[in-house]
């Protein structure tokens, strides 16, 4: 099957694209301003990319129209394929169809949630890896242990999916996980989020109960025991086996069973989670993917052991480099309360040291400003705040961080944060960029601005 990918450079999208491309399928597609890592990734692997929409792709003449959920009507493209009367699909649908399911259908194990999805799929994959699974997977990020976000892995093994709850394309507003089926599922939160497509934080807890509605009998969800609002998912009919993570009893095990059945993952399994990724809610994810783990077949000791050796991922707590003493980070944080986190987890991997936090607020939640009354509270933490206001972004910085008074800086000149967080940078800081884009470059800015300012200091 030859198929045609609109929107092939992101991160989910581009990831069908390898794991098609892996099954045995001729892969094109395209995109706006392709760029990479993940154009080169593609074109490495035989997939080629034309730039933009132009409706002059219709001579591609592929057997399938793959949409990405980033493409909307009045892409000429798209006019021209419905005009046509092509036949389309979604990304989630294409891959449940032709890799999830059907008669040789995989174990698929999703792990849902506001915050965590990404480093939490990384770990259960690994896991999976150092058991000898050989899984596929589609991670919504970089892990480290290599270069690629996605692979097909051996089709008689589980399958590890990062399951998004934002919309599957533009004629289907269900969230993305619904096509998934899986038999094991993580929740491991739920927060209010994407204020550009879900109302309120019901829509949301709606979507997660039809992923619920969707698991087998005999499958197993495993749930944050302190996430009010997975409680009211669940409230509203669980089917499947129940394990509740980061409860307060357990026995030496960590699992407990309560009075209906539910299994619970204790407290005391904290003290054997050994990973080099900080902070109470790497913890939580590492919990969670052990026990996904033992409900596909890991000894929850070998899963430990495993973590152990866990790489991480890139863009979380990722050190970018060293300059004038100063040590400069990149992370994907930006939701508050991932924020909040990632300043607590950074804190605890560098304790003593002043940590100045370098805020874009760019993803489309923030830029409506749903979340900016919790920014002061989520980077209260942080000895220095510095915040860059991109494009897009109508509310008042200034005004959101004025609760921190002197400690917080705003502006919307990128150019004007390089300098004066090098300017407030002294030797031993920690400078932390949160952003969920590229955030300009600022990271090797920063440490080219702060590797000038030693030069200059040494030289005077």
């Amino acid at each position: 099957m030859h198929i045609h990918i609109l929107g092939i450079c992101g991160t989910f999208m581009g990831g069908i694209a390898q794991i098609a491309r892996e099954a045995g399928h001729q892969v094109t597609g395209c995109d706006k301003n392709v760029y990479p890592p993940m154009s080169d990734a593609l074109r490495a692997n035989g997939i080629t990319i034309t730039e933009g929409y132009g409706a002059e792709q219709l001579a591609v003449a592929p057997d399938l129209w793959v949409i990405g959920n980033a493409v909307s009507r009045g892409n000429p493209l798209l006019e021209a394929i419905l005009n046509a009367g092509l036949p389309y699909t979604s990304g989630p649908q294409w891959l449940s169809e032709n890799i999830l399911t059907g008669k040789k259908a995989r174990t698929v194990l999703a792990v849902a949630g506001t915050h965590g999805k990404t480093t939490t799929t990384s770990m259960l994959t690994w896991i999976l890896r150092e058991a000898g699974l050989h899984p596929g997977f589609l991670i919504g990020g970089v892990p480290c242990w290599g270069e690629q976000s996605a692979a097909l892995g051996d089709p008689q093994a589980p399958f590890v999916i990062e399951a998004d709850e934002y919309d599957t394309a533009f004629f289907d507003k269900r969230s993305k996980f619904v096509h998934y089926r899986p038999r094991i599922a993580i929740l491991n939160n739920l927060e209010y989020d994407h204020a550009d497509i879900f109302e309120n934080l019901q829509a949301i807890e709606t979507q997660f109960h039809h992923l619920v509605r969707t698991m087998p009998s005999e499958g197993t969800i495993i749930a944050n025991a302190k996430a009010p609002a997975l409680d009211r998912v669940l409230a509203r009919g669980c089917w499947s086996k129940l394990e509740r993570f980061d409860t307060p009893f357990g026995t030496p095990d960590g699992w407990t069973l309560a009075e209906d059945g539910s299994a619970s993952l204790g407290a005391e399994v904290f003290g054997a989670v050994k990973i080099h990724m900080p902070g109470r809610y790497n913890e939580l994810n590492a919990l969670a993917a052990v026990a996904a783990a033992r409900a596909a077949g890991v000894l929850p000791q070998a899963a430990l052991k495993a973590l152990e050796s866990f790489p991480g991922v890139h863009r979380r707590q990722e050190v970018k480099g060293e300059a004038d003493g100063c040590l400069v980070i990149d992370d994907f944080a930006h939701h508050p309360t991932a924020i909040h986190e990632t300043i607590d987890g950074v804190r605890g991997r560098w304790p003593g040291r002043r940590l100045l936090a370098v805020l874009e607020p760019r993803s489309n939640t923030m830029k409506l400003g749903t979340m900016k009354d919790r920014l002061a509270g989520a980077l209260a933490d942080a000895d220095a705040v510095f915040c860059y206001a991109g494009p897009g972004v109508a509310w008042s910085p200034e005004e959101a961080l004025k609760a921190l008074g002197s400690h917080a800086w705003a502006t919307h000149d990128f150019d004007a944060l390089v300098t004066q967080v090098v300017n407030a940078a002294r030797p031993g800081d920690v400078i932390l960029c949160m952003s969920n884009g590229g955030f300009g470059g600022i990271h090797g800015k920063l440490l080219a601005g702060l590797k000038a300012k030693a030069e200059s200091r040494a030289g005077a």
